[in-house]
């Protein structure tokens, strides 16, 4: 699935992967979320209600430009830098190119379905 992340102002392209847990994320869309920093690595957010994890690996090694949902905290994780491997991590997708560098200011982000 094609989503649109607008990050401080600019849109950046995104794709969801065919998990189950990136399909139960897309069904929340769109989403405002308000997002802090973590490890000076990655933005994280809150979702309104906790996403299903059947089938999701045990955790990820996310890197740079990923979209993941951290389950033990129900956090949309962003990444402007690579991360360590994370249990309870399940990779939703990846922005286009170019998308991370606008995450490391960024104190919001809305996403939705790309038209």
């Amino acid at each position: 699935m094609n989503i649109r992340l607008t990050i401080n102002g600019h849109r950046i392209d995104a794709t969801l992967n065919d998990s189950p847990t990136a399909r139960d994320f897309a069904a929340q869309l769109p989403l405002t979320l308000s997002v802090s920093d973590f490890n000076q690595a990655e933005k994280t957010a809150d979702l309104p209600r906790k996403l299903s994890t059947t089938g999701a690996p045990e955790g990820a090694d996310p890197q740079v430009g990923d979209l993941a949902y951290y389950a033990p905290w129900n956090h949309l994780a962003t990444y402007y830098r690579d991360a360590p491997y994370a249990t309870g991590l399940v990779i939703l997708g990846h922005m286009a190119d170019g998308g991370a560098e606008q995450l490391a200011t960024a104190d919001e982000i809305t996403i939705e379905a790309a038209p």
